[in-house]
């Protein structure tokens, strides 16, 4: 464990479990925890994804397949990549969210902001990233006997 998420346990230690009443800036912080959990989930799922499809491979050399199958490695490499810099993104406004309601500091607008932005982007990832499985599921289904 990071020095920074020491600091952010700490934070949400004495601050969410020990106040009556919970800030805009404990609810942003409990948000992106989720949305890190759920970011490492669709590391792994698009981890499983790749290792089918290696595995479908393998077994499967005609013509066709291949640039289908392609298409798909190319998607998984894409959604990984996203992952990563939204996963970055999160950390960046925890980061700011703790420093902010430590030093008191002003700047909950910008921070309203990035955080409407983040919850867009996981919106649209959890879209895409379902209609991407089922796209995948049918073409393996369609190329297996």
């Amino acid at each position: 464990m990071t020095l920074s998420e020491n600091k952010l346990i700490r934070f949400m230690q004495n601050n969410i479990y020990h106040n009556e009443k919970l800030s805009k800036t404990e609810q942003f912080l409990q948000e992106c925890g989720g949305w890190i959990r759920l970011l490492d989930f669709f590391k792994q799922e698009n981890i499983y994804l790749k290792n089918r499809l290696s595995f479908v491979l393998d077994h499967k050399t005609e013509t066709d397949f291949l640039p289908l199958a392609e298409q798909f490695q190319n998607q998984f490499i894409l959604k990984d990549e996203f992952i990563t810099e939204i996963i970055q993104d999160v950390k960046k406004q925890q980061t700011m969210l703790t420093d902010t309601a430590v030093k008191k500091i002003a700047a909950e607008e910008k921070l309203t902001k990035t955080q409407q932005k983040l919850r867009n982007e996981i919106e649209f990832l959890e879209k895409d990233f379902s209609a991407n499985k089922n796209q995948f599921n049918k073409f393996i289904s369609s190329v297996l006997e």
